[in-house]
């Protein structure tokens, strides 16, 4: 996993976002994982929870979600995001 990665559920509905703590990258080496989805017309996402996480839990949860049928997706929301 690099900077910034997502999942998407196997329905397509919810999305995770895993993305570094600039913060804490050189101390505790830090993750972000953000829940939520993308909604219609130009709204803003609902983000419905936020984990922050050590790098290496968050790399075994990747893994995981990914075996229950997560699939990588492009960014949902976000500058990353394009329209």
């Amino acid at each position: 996993m690099g900077g910034e990665g997502w999942l998407q559920d196997p329905d397509g509905y919810w999305v995770k976002r895993f993305h570094r703590d600039e913060a804490s990258w050189r101390g505790g080496s830090r993750v972000f994982v953000d829940d939520g989805r993308g909604m219609p017309n130009g709204e803003p996402a609902l983000l419905k929870r936020r984990q922050h996480l050590r790098r290496e839990q968050a790399e075994q949860l990747w893994k995981a979600l990914q075996r229950e049928g997560w699939r990588p997706t492009k960014p949902v929301w976000g500058p990353a995001c394009k329209p």
